[in-house]
């Protein structure tokens, strides 16, 4: 789990905040990370690896949610050098194999109290709204003594990218860094 690789990743997020991150006002240390009940990686500041148009997609689609409830809303995108330091990444057998034993025993506690694990959700294959993951994640991931610092996963996601295809139109690697350290520096990327 150890890593000494470094990757550029993509923010999708609003102004101001991507002003406030890139000129410092507020500092990478006290970038919020997201805590949804549904991140598909836990809890974490969320990037597309190598990824600048999909994390410019993200921000497009979170403004046009930000203006249907009436808020003025403008996409930005944040790039950020990052370390993936201790990380638990998903394209290692070990980790998936970690992750499948995590479920299991947070399953057998879960049916030991009679509580039903929640379920991964969603209007359409993709299951957007990961509860069941985010809950072995957290649950696996505040397990150690040496806490992970990111998590690296390959997602299919979207629509066949043509008839009969496993390909999707929207498939990437992203990445939750757990551990503000991770990140060296950041910039504002050019389209």
């Amino acid at each position: 789990m150890e890593h000494s690789r470094v990757i550029i990743g993509y923010h999708g997020c609003l102004e101001p905040r991507a002003t406030d991150i890139i000129t410092g006002r507020l500092p990478v240390s006290d970038w919020p990370p997201s805590k949804n009940k549904w991140d598909w990686l836990g809890q974490g500041v969320y990037f597309w690896e190598h990824a600048p148009e999909r994390a410019r997609q993200w921000a497009e689609d979170t403004a046009r949610r930000a203006e249907r409830r009436g808020e003025d809303a403008e996409p930005a995108v944040i790039g950020a050098v990052i370390s993936l330091d201790r990380c638990f990444d998903l394209t290692e057998v070990s980790s998936t194999q970690a992750l499948r034993d995590a479920y299991e025993e947070l399953a057998a506690g879960y049916a030991i109290k009679g509580w039903a694990l929640p379920e991964n959700s969603g209007n359409s294959d993709d299951k957007v709204k990961r509860e069941l993951d985010c809950t072995v994640f957290e649950w696996l991931l505040g397990q150690g003594a040496n806490p992970i610092a990111s998590v690296r996963g390959p997602f299919l996601e979207g629509e066949a990218a043509f008839p009969g295809s496993m390909i999707r139109a929207s498939s990437h690697i992203q990445i939750a860094v757990r551990d503000a350290a991770c990140i060296r520096g950041v910039f504002r990327p050019t389209f």
